[in-house]
């Protein structure tokens, strides 16, 4: 899938609970000082500067196939080595890396088990590869269950993000292990973000960010205010938090 807004608007939208989701998949993929590290599908740069705070920034490498986020994540990280590019083809030597991570990418990839590989690929023997994807399937990623959920209230026939892959319980292990690593484990991750109000929960939808955004954009005036208007049902007044459940997955590349 394309992504073609702006960076800032990534940040509104799902940036935020990048700020919560970046360390805590960083922590579970035990990532320590000294290691040298890639970031797939690095977007504007919130996992790259996870990574960064536990490395150091000249030992990060990120790349994204959005020029504008590759762009944004070079400007916030200057000294890191941020690259223009796909996860199914990684621009590194084989056995390049300490740790190779990918957050809320692998869903997006165009080819996932190919850029699983190639992951694995650039991470050196006993070395390690993980990634995170929203739980769609189950409803733990709250901001997009409702409006999912507000969407099929006017069209019961959508089928939303359920298709993508690592967004099911178990399917990044799976892939994993498909891909050739070793002791894979998996589990979750919780994240979660502050709203001002609910204006501050519906404009970043506007923006056509992702498969949710893009959607609202097809949809009519009419269509689009009853979207609205259900979200808002579901939703308290003031200022209110949600929860975000992703499913995570880490292995070892063989020796």
């Amino acid at each position: 899938m394309e992504f073609v807004a702006a960076a800032d608007e990534y940040d509104r939208f799902m940036g935020r609970y990048t700020r919560t989701l970046a360390p805590a998949l960083v922590e579970a993929a035990g990532v320590r000082d000294g290691m040298r590290v890639l970031d797939v599908g690095c977007g504007p740069g919130g996992l790259t500067g996870a990574l960064a705070d536990r490395v150091g920034e000249e030992r990060v490498a990120a790349i994204d196939p959005a020029p504008q986020f590759a762009a944004a994540c070079r400007q916030r990280h200057p000294a890191a080595d941020v690259r223009d590019g796909a996860a199914e083809q990684l621009p590194w030597p084989d056995g390049t890396f300490d740790a190779t991570l990918s957050c809320l990418v692998i869903g997006f990839m165009a080819d996932p088990d190919r850029g699983v590989r190639e992951m694995r690929r650039v991470t050196r023997g006993g070395g390690t590869v993980a990634a995170c994807m929203w739980d769609i399937a189950e409803g733990g990623m709250t901001m997009l269950n409702t409006f999912w959920g507000a969407a099929r209230r006017i069209d019961a026939s959508l089928t939303g993000e359920e298709h993508r892959a690592g967004v099911t319980r178990g399917d990044i292990a799976h892939r994993f292990r498909r891909a050739g690593l070793e002791d894979v484990e998996d589990g979750e991750l919780e994240a979660s973000a502050d709203y001002a109000g609910f204006d501050d929960f519906w404009e970043p939808f506007t923006f056509a960010v992702g498969p949710a955004g893009q959607h609202l954009a097809t949809l009519s005036p009419e269509r689009r205010e009853l979207v609205r208007e259900a979200c808002r049902a579901a939703l308290p007044d003031g200022p209110f938090s949600l929860t975000a459940r992703a499913w995570f997955a880490r292995g070892s590349a063989p020796a």
